[in-house]
């Protein structure tokens, strides 16, 4: 495994961790791995049951609850 792929699978890993708890990160894992899940088409079906003002709104809720801490650069 690439020193890069190691890096994302530790963030992943990380952020589940975070936010769903040890316990919750492993069960999410294990249903993915279990259930042969294609993510693009369980996406699909979340974002198709969503209005774009839905959308747009939990966006903002998002943006305003997790405001951008890095820094800026400027890009030419």
């Amino acid at each position: 495994m690439s020193k890069n792929a190691e890096e994302l699978l530790d963030r992943g890993m990380q952020c589940l961790t975070e936010q769903m708890g040890t316990v919750d990160a492993e069960y999410f894992i294990s249903l993915v791995i279990r259930e042969q899940s294609d993510y693009t088409k369980w996406q699909r079906r979340y974002f198709d049951e969503k209005t774009p003002e839905e959308i747009r709104q939990e966006a903002l809720s998002y943006n305003q609850s997790h405001p951008f801490q890095g820094k800026k650069a400027k890009i030419i």
